[in-house]
């Protein structure tokens, strides 16, 4: 098993995973990051009041290092 580590991206605001989780293999790792990004999500409002919108990304990363990033990105238009 191995340990990946989820880092969150919310625009300029970082929080580092310090404890990871074990996961048979890094597809697993994929369906955690999607699962988490899409929750975290639901926290934001459809309607940003920041003008360039909101962006949203998970870093993964294992013992050697980062693997993939899953992000999206709600983007205001006027």
């Amino acid at each position: 098993m191995t340990r990946y580590y989820f880092d969150i991206r919310d625009g300029e605001e970082f929080v580092e995973d310090e404890e990871g989780i074990e996961f048979e293999d890094i597809a697993e790792a994929q369906m955690e990051a999607a699962a988490t990004l899409a929750d975290v999500s639901k926290e934001f409002p459809l309607r940003s009041p920041q003008p360039l919108g909101i962006s949203l990304s998970i870093e993964v990363r294992d013992s050697n290092g980062p693997l993939f990033e899953a992000a999206f990105q709600f983007v205001t238009r006027h």
